[in-house]
Parts: structure tokens; sequence; C-alpha cells
């Protein structure tokens, strides 16, 4: 593996310097920045990095599961609230390894532990790269600035150091005190936790033909529109070990185009094999700037802009621990119910009482934007496709489960000393998610250039296996045939594709296909209820419209919970597959689709804490301190969970 190091200040000419001075190896990894228009074969893997071909290599691919948002120490909102997990342990936890969370006791033991029932396939911890630094400064008395006023005041007050670092870091760009001119001090004191999460990552990466587990190096960049208090932050994911001396930070780059310029400079356009993608998560929170049509200077984006966008950011997160950002969902408003699972009740991640509107930054409404802009400027800056992952802050990627949810810290429910009584984490958030990529192997360069074609998709928490097809008069019996899949693959384009202009006479045709989560022998799987499409197109008089299908499945679930017990009954669907043909289909108007897959419901977190502490919402005695929010008209006791795939794009 090759990496980058110095023990030089952070400034861009010496970050080029450095990068000028990669050691080449292995071979550039060639992969299309947009997918064809038309299915090509798969070729056997090819490697831009040193490691053993996979034995387990299938043309067809299969699905691997992951989480890409995962935060330990080193992020200033874990470790102020007691997180003691490092890169290494994180990934160790992935793995299946049992790990202690806090609090710790005066001897340094957990008082709690956390393990998961299956271990994923592949993990990225993606700690916030603006305080790195500044976290390892104020809690390693040999680095120099141990002893600042800041670092005693985040020893002594930490929920108070939360606040002051992250609002001079997220807001005001800018690094604080004792990190001297330019932010010297705290840019050398991040080298160490930098390279430590690159030796982590190696570590663990399984390079032998095995290929049992993989990871990928990255961070968080964190920013927020402070106007507004809208969320900006993105997730950077490298494609191997080769990657810049430090990364970009929202005080160094405050604004998307920034960051791309410094990812351009320092990792894509450098020598080397680096390479890199951006996910954008929460933009449930982004209060309409995630998926802004201004430029920074207040101009409308151009098609220079919108084709950037669309080869560095080709995924966003579309659910975690603070929500689900499919959706807007008003009772008046809005006629998909399903829009309000997860929703949260403000537009902002600042606290701001705002509520949520349709122009937040809800993903199928930014999709409606981008045919409309793609109809203006000839390019799609939002045809990007999606995952979803953690956000947890105790380093426990992959730790999605309702009935074992200890809450995930960061902006939720701290643990520093003590658990708190009642439920372990605010009302409104959730365990998260689980990105899903589909890969013929599970490496590096295999995960990283599905992820780069958007051949992905998010659960909220369960391993639901789904596909998507799209292509011209699909054989209606491929749901039946044994080369199924062989055969949508040669005829048609998979989730994340764009397919081109009509031949004449065709018929638009999907093949959608879902199996439910196997679970394991103590927590089975729910069954299916159904699945949906969901189709947007611009109108021949240049209006966004959308409509949701019922394809397969049970319109109305059979599925039902005994909310005193959580027990589940009622029939359901192990698996389902349609190939599906869109009756209003005019080639003449761009248009997308996409899959959502639905379980029966069951329990929701919060309605399993509320049954163990014994509540009892008729007996006002039962309602112990913490729980009262199990009796709050806002709670809500089930839940459906789901997986969402990319769309496929029609493009006239």
């Amino acid at each position: 593996m090759a990496t980058l190091t110095s023990n030089q200040p952070h400034h861009p000419a010496w970050r080029r310097l450095a990068l000028s001075h990669i050691c080449c190896f292995g071979l550039l990894m060639l992969v299309a920045l947009l997918p064809p228009l038309l299915p090509q074969a798969v070729a056997e893997e090819s490697y831009s990095e040193q490691r053993s071909p996979c034995n387990d290599h299938q043309p067809s691919r299969r699905p691997f599961f992951g989480d890409l948002h995962v935060h330990t120490r080193y992020s200033l909102d874990a470790s102020t609230q007691g997180t003691r997990t490092s890169p290494a342990d994180a990934y160790r936890f992935a793995r299946g390894e049992r790990i202690g969370i806090q609090p710790w006791d005066e001897s340094g033991q957990p008082a709690r532990s956390l393990q998961l029932r299956r271990p994923l396939d592949f993990a990225m911890v993606s700690d916030h790269a603006e305080l790195i630094g500044e976290v390892h400064m104020c809690t390693d008395p040999q680095v120099s600035g141990y002893r600042s006023w800041q670092c005693r005041f985040y020893r002594a007050w930490p929920r108070g150091a939360y606040y002051l670092f992250n609002y001079m870091a997220a807001m005001r760009a800018s690094h604080l005190g004792m990190c001297g001119d330019d932010g010297e001090r705290c840019l050398t004191a991040a080298l160490a936790p930098w390279q430590e999460m690159q030796d982590a990552a190696e570590s663990h990466y399984d390079r032998s033909s095995d290929c049992s587990f993989t990871t990928f190096v990255g961070y968080e960049w964190t920013g927020v529109q402070a106007q507004s208090g809208g969320n900006l932050h993105r997730n950077v994911v490298f494609r191997n070990g080769v990657v810049p001396v430090l990364p970009a930070s929202y005080i160094d780059a405050p604004g998307e185009t920034l960051l791309w310029d410094a990812l351009e400079s320092e990792c894509i356009d450098a020598d080397g094999d680096c390479d890199v993608l951006v996910i954008p998560h929460n933009s449930n929170l982004s209060a309409g700037h995630m998926f802004s049509e201004q430029l920074a200077d207040g101009r409308p984006v151009d098609a220079a802009y919108a084709r950037r966008r669309q080869r560095m950011e080709p995924l966003a997160e579309i659910m975690q621990h603070k929500g689900a950002s499919e959706c807007f969902f008003a009772p008046d408003i809005s006629r998909d119910e399903l829009c309000a699972f997860e929703q949260l009740p403000r537009d902002n991640i600042a606290g701001f009482s705002n509520p949520p509107t349709a122009r937040t930054g809800f993903l199928r409404e930014t999709w409606q934007q981008g045919l409309a802009l793609e109809a203006a400027l000839g390019t799609n800056p939002f045809r990007f496709g999606v995952i979803a992952s953690t956000d947890t802050h105790l380093g426990a990627p992959g730790a999605v489960e309702e009935d074992r949810f200890p809450g995930h810290g960061g902006a939720g429910v701290p643990a520093l000393k003590a658990v708190p009584p009642g439920l372990p984490d605010k009302l409104e958030y959730n365990p998260g998610g689980l990105a899903v990529v589909w890969a013929e192997e599970n490496s590096r360069d295999a995960l990283f250039a599905a992820m780069q074609r958007r051949e992905a998709y998010g659960t909220s928490g369960p391993r639901i296996v789904t596909r998507l097809f799209a292509g011209w008069n699909l054989d209606p019996g491929l749901c039946t045939a044994p080369d199924q899949i062989e055969r949508a693959y040669a005829t048609a384009v998979p989730m994340g594709s764009e397919l081109g202009p009509a031949p004449a006479g065709s018929a638009l045709r999907l093949l959608v296909a879902a199996q439910q989560d196997a679970g394991t022998r103590d927590s089975p799987g729910m069954p299916l209820q159904k699945i949906q499409v969901i189709k947007g197109w611009l109108d021949s008089d240049g209006n966004n419209r959308e409509k949701v299908v019922d394809v397969v499945g049970d319109t109305v679930t059979r599925g039902s919970v005994d909310l005193g017990t959580c027990a589940t009954a009622g029939a359901g669907h192990s698996r389902l597959c349609k190939v599906w043909e869109d009756p209003d289909f005019d080639p003449t108007q761009r248009a997308f689709y996409y899959t959502r897959v639905v379980e029966n419901p069951s329990c929701r977190w919060s309605q399993r804490q509320c049954l163990a502490g014994g509540v009892d919402c008729e007996r006002p005695e039962t309602i112990g301190k913490g729980f009262e929010g199990c009796c709050a008209a806002g709670h809500r006791p089930l839940v459906q969970e789901r997986a969402w795939t990319s769309p496929v794009w029609y493009q006239p």
C-alpha cells in the first residue's frame, strides 16, 4: 500500500509537492464515469493495488452489505460523549467481534458491550476531518497544545466543547486559537490519527484470495450553511490506500466545489493510483442547500457544474441514524404515506425549529429537479444513486438491529458517565441503515466500481436483496427463467444506469425482484409485503410528475403486530418478482424509475424499549424518567423496514 505522509503544515503547495512523489504501483483501473447506454460484458477484475485475485468472482454480481458512515474516538462528537472505540476496534466489530461501549469505569472497563449477529462485508471509518487534530491534541499529553485553555475546557466540560468546537469548525470554517497561525499545530496533530485510520483499514483489509472483508479509507467533510443551519455533510471514499497526506476539511475547503477542487488536485489528477468519490448525507436536514440550483456566488448552476457533480457525487445516503431522506410527507400535500417513514420534524441540523418542506432536499424531489435541469443544461447534476449507512458514533458499523439498539450517540443521547434512564436515544432517531452494492467480488476495486456506476441500494437495516433492470420488450417470463440475471444484463440495464432513446414501437419494462432478509436463528427476517415502482417524469409542459405503483405483493399488509409483546403474525412473501410494463410510457419525456421494497410491520426500537421499561400509557405511574416519549403523540410504535434501489433514468 502506498500512502502519503508529512510533518509539514497543511498548505496546498506542500500537499501538491508531496503528492507528486507518490510511489506508482499496479495498473490504473479504468472505470467509465457514466454507465453505458447498452449492456456490456463483465470482464475479469483488474486491480489498482497489489492483492490476490478473489476466488469467488461472479460475473452476474452479488450483493455485499456494509456501512460507509462510522465515527470513532477521533470524531469530536463521539469523543466528547465517551466513545473510546479506535478505528481498528470498529473494523473488528464489523467483522463480528464484540466491543465495549461507554460508559467506562475507573479501571477502563465498559458498562456495556455490543456485537453484530452477522458480520458485514465491508466498512469505512469516516471520522470528521475538521477536528481530528484537535481531538488528538486534547487527549494526548504528548501533543503540543494539550495544556491550552481550549483543551482544558474540552476535558473539563466535554459537552460544552462539543458545541464550541463544532460551531467554529462547521459554521465558521475556522480552527480554534490553540491551533496557531493557519491552524498549523492542529494540522500537524491530525497526521497521527489520519495515519492510524489508514493503518487500521490496511490491517483489516483481506488482500488474500478469500476476499472475506473489505475496508475503505475515507472521512467525513462536515459543513453547515450558517444562516439556515442546513446540513452540507459529505463522506469521502477513496478507491484504495493511495490517499492525500491529510483529508481536505470544511475549514480548508468551505464549499462542495472547493472540496472537489482539493480531491481533484490531490488525488484524481495527481500522480499515482488515487481515486475518490463523494457521498452527501442527511439532505433531509439541509434546509434546501444540499442540492441547490445556485452556485456559491448566486449564479444558477451551469452545464460544467452539472457534469462535475455527476462525476464526483454518484451516490447519496438515503437513510441513517438521523432520519430518512427519500421523500417528503405532509398529510395535506402528499399522497404517498410511506414517505412519512422516519421523517424528522425539522429541516436543518442546527436545531432551528423550521419544519421540513418538499424543497428541503429529499431525494425524490431532487431527482425531479434533475430532470428539469437536464432539459435546460443538457446534463443532469442530480443523477445519483443511493446507499444507506448508520452514522454510528459508537464505532459500531452495521449496528442496525431494532431489538438491541443502544443509541448511536453523536447528536443523540450521550452516555459519557452513565447510561441515561429511559430511552437510549432521541425518540426521532433510529438505528440507521446499510449500504448494499452489486459487485463481482469483495475487493476495493470491484466495490468502488459498483459505487461509481451506481449499481447500489440502501436498506433501513434488514439485509433485503433486491434487483432492478430496465429495458425494451423484456421477456414477461424472466422471473421464472433459470438464466434470469444473465439475460437481464444482456438485454437491459441495472439500477443506477441510463436507458437511451426508445426504439420505435418498444415497450419500457422493468424487472423487479426482491428476497426477504433470511435473518438468524434467534432473529428471523420479516416477510415482504410488496415491491413498489416509483416513477418521476417531466411532462410535455415541463411540469414534474410522479406516481407510485404497487407492482407485486400485497397492496394492504397481511401482517400484524401485538403492541403488548411485539409478536408478529400474518402472511407475507419470502420472494417477489415481476416484469412490469409502464402503460403510460412516453418516449419523448425524460423519466426515472426506482423501486421500494417494503416489509411487513414490526415493532420499532422505541416500542421495544418502552415494553422493556414496563410502560403502560394508560397508567401514568409506570412512565418512568426518560420514558415520556413512549406516550408522546409523535411516538411511532411500528415500523415497516424497507429497501430503496438506485433509479434508472430514461433519456430521450
